[in-house]
């Protein structure tokens, strides 16, 4: 369990996969992603998440606001897909329910996650992608401290020609989070 000033970080309880199918059906929330998801495919992608947090102690935890919301969604660590031209590196990542946007809460947990990213995983960089439409994500990575790398890909599970297969590559580095945190 991860705490911040706000929020608590933690493992997923059954109790979660309701309202993330929830946020997973939710148009604005998946606009940058290819699709919607399923009520199925929330709760298998819920378990999978929950698993890989039981057999290696990190991943995208459940985000809760103690005594108001048990679950506003997930923030956490990722390792990208071997498809992805940076399949080596550990990604984070978001996603909140609309009603809990703009609070600052993405930005707050993922400061969170970076620290325990770089202090307790002692990992020496932490990336994060986002399609090039996608201003909201880009900002938040920018306001963690994290960089534009400038190496723009074409998402290879996405066709060439699909308006959110460019996607943007920011990246921060063990030194750069200490002198920003």
């Amino acid at each position: 369990m991860l705490q911040s000033d706000r929020l608590i970080l933690r493992q997923w309880t059954e109790e979660d996969f309701s309202p993330f199918a929830k946020i997973c059906a939710d148009k604005d929330v998946m606009h940058f992603f290819p699709k919607t998801l399923t009520e199925q495919e929330s709760h298998d992608m819920a378990r999978k998440v929950q698993s890989l947090i039981d057999s290696r102690g990190w991943g995208f935890w459940a985000v809760e606001i103690p005594n108001e919301a048990k679950f506003i969604g997930c923030v956490g660590l990722n390792v990208p897909k071997e498809s992805m031209p940076f399949a080596k590196n550990v990604e984070i990542g978001w996603r909140l329910a609309k009603d809990f946007w703009g609070n600052g809460y993405a930005t707050e947990a993922a400061k969170e996650v970076l620290r325990y990213a770089f202090v307790e995983l002692n990992l020496n960089e932490v990336i994060s992608f986002a399609p090039l439409g996608n201003k909201a994500s880009q900002h938040i990575m920018m306001k963690i401290g994290m960089s534009d790398t400038g190496n723009n890909f074409n998402h290879p599970e996405l066709d060439a020609s699909h308006p959110q297969s460019e996607h943007v590559l920011y990246k921060i580095n063990k030194s750069q989070w200490l002198e920003h945190a």
